[in-house]
């Protein structure tokens, strides 16, 4: 009798917890979607408009068609994609992968992805930050500064015919900077011009040559 009130107390000392939390879904298709410090959401999507995490905010999902996604300090999504717009997250913040088409990515200190970086157009910059997939980009410059790391190693995949003449006329510029390191094969099909600062580490390099430097920049 003893062990079966035991287990009652503890079932209803804990069924609150064990029953599933209702998230907020916003869906959108023309206007932007701003979160509140701290919420916690499901899936945030619009067509036009940008997506703003604030601090402290998570979510399930966040997409976009034509606008930006941000997370400010400390937010966390498991996965932002955007066709046009750039992605941008803040500090402490953390995502399970990022992808989109034409837009920068931006990660700044202490962020962290646990999967993959894609995109076709647009720069990819680590600051002190880290990836724990690949980074993969087709015509997009990459730079991993200040510490950054990067697990899945790093690959600029060739242009195909469905991609815009414009965006394979460039060589795009790699930079591994100091004290940052790509653990996994630096993989190039096309030509890039591969930088690579003395105190860095990178894995095997396929496709390029680098090239060492020293001081801040290049």
């Amino acid at each position: 009798m003893r062990k079966t009130l035991f287990f009652v107390a503890v079932l209803i000392a804990f069924g609150g917890t064990a029953q599933a939390e209702t998230l907020t879904d916003i869906d959108k298709v023309n206007g932007s979607i701003r979160t509140d410090d701290d919420g916690r959401y499901g899936s945030l999507e619009t067509v036009n408009g940008s997506i703003v995490l604030a601090n402290g905010a998570s979510a399930q999902t966040a997409e976009t068609v034509n606008g930006s996604i941000t997370l400010r300090e400390r937010a966390s999504v498991d996965s932002i994609e955007a066709v046009n717009g750039s992605l941008s997250i803040g500090e402490a913040a953390q995502i399970g992968s990022a992808e989109t088409v034409n837009g920068a990515v931006r990660f700044y200190r202490g962020s962290v992805s646990r999967g993959n970086v894609e995109t076709v157009n647009g720069e990819i910059r680590l600051d002190a930050a880290e990836v724990g997939g690949e980074i993969n980009t087709v015509n997009g410059d990459i730079q991993i500064l200040d510490g950054s790391r990067v697990a899945g190693g790093i690959k600029v995949e060739k242009p195909n015919s469905g991609w815009f003449n414009w965006g394979t006329q460039r060589v795009p510029k790699v930079v591994i900077g100091a004290n940052s390191e790509v653990v996994g094969p630096l993989v190039f099909e096309r030509e890039v011009e591969l930088l690579v600062h003395d105190s860095a580490r990178i894995g095997r390099v396929d496709g390029a040559e680098a090239k060492r430097f020293s001081g801040d920049q290049p």
